[in-house]
């Protein structure tokens, strides 16, 4: 019988990406967030932006990123809402080839305890795309701290060495 690998450690190259219409790299704190948490977990950026509330936009970057051999990890901050500039989930979830409903589930799980049924607006959400792992974060910092500490990062070498099997 195989050993499951649920404790097995990675160290992952990353892309960030903020979708915002008014944040800039001066004033994007969770994004700075994101790059901190992950590189103090052993693991390295390869790429940050920020882009606009929009879908085709969104989706090509998404898209470009997870056809680079060196990504392995897409993290998304923002557009996770319901309101009508909140694109990210719009724009990611055709590129998914297989959803994590459990990252949502539980994110939304956690995030209740911290804010309340205000969670329940929240469309966060994982999934597989070419054997890459795409995250879609809301754009607050304790909601990427949320995801990312409590989630993501724990389970991160699982998930990579299930979504390349």
């Amino acid at each position: 019988m195989e050993e499951h690998r649920r404790d097995q450690r990675v160290e992952a190259t990353c892309a960030v990406i903020v979708t915002s219409d008014a944040r800039r790299p001066e004033t994007d704190e969770t994004g700075r967030e994101a790059i901190r948490i992950l590189e103090e977990a052993g693991h390295r950026v390869e790429t940050y932006m920020i882009l606009r509330n929009e879908v085709e936009e969104i989706r090509k970057a998404v898209s470009e990123l997870i056809g680079r051999d060196e990504i392995q990890v897409v993290i998304t901050s923002g557009g996770t809402g319901i309101s009508s500039r909140d694109k990210t989930i719009d724009a990611v979830q055709p590129i998914l080839e297989k959803r994590i409903d459990g990252f949502g589930e539980l994110f939304r799980r956690l995030s209740y305890e911290e804010i309340g049924e205000a969670a329940i607006l929240s469309r966060a959400t994982a999934g597989i795309a070419k054997g890459k792992l795409i995250v879609c974060l809301p754009g607050s910092r304790k909601a990427m701290e949320l995801g990312l500490k409590r989630i993501i990062i724990p389970a991160l070498g699982h998930i990579l060495w299930e979504a390349s099997r």
